[in-house]
């Protein structure tokens, strides 16, 4: 007995006029192919959008094609059995571009160390040459000091100032900056480190705002620039400590003055830093002066002031609540050099709860030579008070 089955006759019947709209459909090529979509290595959201839409013109290409070229079932399965088509496979992922890979994984990786973050150690912390990275705080604040130098001097000829009615309470800014200039210069990408120059500049500035009775000058400005290699040294040592780099810097520093109160020095700096995790890092520094002729040295006997050496080291208490203490020696009999304790706050955020904030309130209490460099030679107590930005 023959069942009727419409699906035997009218497939012979709709066949004839699916395949001219086939092949109307396939003479369109497509506005978009995989190699256009792979071109956009400049814009992510731009390549995604490509790719879908590729993906969905050939699903579009494969529905039409399966419809119209599959035969006719026979009689006994049409009326039990539907056919479908395998979903296309979705292409391939592209690989993330190096603008991308920034994006995602930032050189602010918090799984890397914070020594690791702050001198791009390695490939995960890494963020490239030629950017703006914040060094030293910048900072705006209030000190007050137990003495205020109004007549500052040096041994050099022609070097002493006349009395100048200065205040002991001023405003003090500093502004510090860095940029990387080269990496790997002697290590290379594949062993999971990245040596590195930078270029950083450093200013700062005590302004009489306080004294209007001499028109609230600013009463000195230092500028440091300098040249510094860093090399990652990462090497384990007693008590869960690390040495995460070592490194060699050449710095200038100057207040831009003529005589009586200009000062100047160059140095060659050799320095180190070691971490335990992320909550202790210990940073140290010793230097050697380089020569000047007696003609232009603003400051002969500067190093027995400010010192020869210097040990900094930080405790974050907690996310929000970092310690500081800088000691600063002249390697001589005569102890001469300072010591600096600080305490910072974040403001505006959290850590802790993700929302972070590179605002601190920034305290420090200063006792010794070289508050600044005009005052390398004077013993000052300072207090400063003020808002400071770092990690920027």
């Amino acid at each position: 007995m023959t069942i009727f089955n419409p699906n035997a006759w009218l497939a012979p019947l709709v066949a004839p006029l699916l395949l001219p709209l086939l092949a109307q459909a396939q003479s369109v090529a497509p506005t978009t192919s995989w190699a256009q979509c792979s071109a956009l290595t400049t814009d992510n959201a731009a390549r995604l959008a490509c790719f879908d839409r590729w993906a969905q013109a050939q699903q579009s290409a494969t529905t039409i094609t399966t419809t119209a070229a599959t035969p006719a079932p026979t009689a006994a399965l049409a009326s039990t059995t539907t056919v479908s088509a395998p979903a296309p496979a979705a292409p391939a992922a592209a690989e993330p571009t190096a603008t991308a890979q920034a994006f995602l994984k930032p050189c602010t990786n918090p799984k890397t160390t914070e020594l690791s973050r702050f001198w791009e150690l390695e490939p995960a912390s890494d963020c490239g040459t030629f950017g703006i990275r914040g060094y030293r705080p910048i900072s705006l604040s209030w000190i007050g000091s137990d003495s205020v130098n109004t007549a500052p001097s040096s041994p050099a000829a022609g070097h002493t100032a006349t009395h100048t009615a200065y205040r002991t309470s001023e405003a003090r800014i500093h502004l510090s900056v860095r940029t990387k200039i080269a990496r790997g210069i002697l290590t290379e990408s594949e062993s999971g480190r990245n040596d590195s120059l930078w270029f950083g500049y450093s200013q700062q500035s005590n302004w009489q705002l306080f004294n209007g009775a001499i028109s609230r000058p600013f009463r000195t400005t230092d500028h440091e620039p300098e040249i510094t290699y860093i090399y990652p040294t990462d090497a384990p040592l007693p008590g869960g400590w690390r040495l995460r780099y070592s490194g060699i810097s050449a710095v200038h520093q100057s207040n831009g003055q003529s005589l009586p109160l200009s000062r100047s020095w160059n140095r060659a700096v050799l320095m180190a830093g070691m971490e335990k995790g992320d909550d202790l890092r210990v940073l140290a520094r010793v230097w050697a002066r380089l020569p000047e002729s007696s003609e232009k040295d603003d400051n002969p006997d500067i190093s027995n002031y400010i010192g020869r050496a210097e040990v900094a080291g930080f405790w974050n208490v907690n996310k929000d609540n970092t310690l500081g203490i800088t000691l600063r020696h002249a390697l001589r009999t005569k102890a001469r050099g300072s010591v600096r304790l600080e305490w910072l706050k974040t403001l505006g955020g959290s850590v802790a709860s993700g929302d972070y904030s590179g605002l601190r309130f920034h305290t420090q209490l200063f006792s010794g030579y070289g508050d600044s460099l005009v005052d390398y030679n004077r013993r000052r107590t300072v207090l400063s008070l003020g808002l400071s930005l770092v990690d920027f």
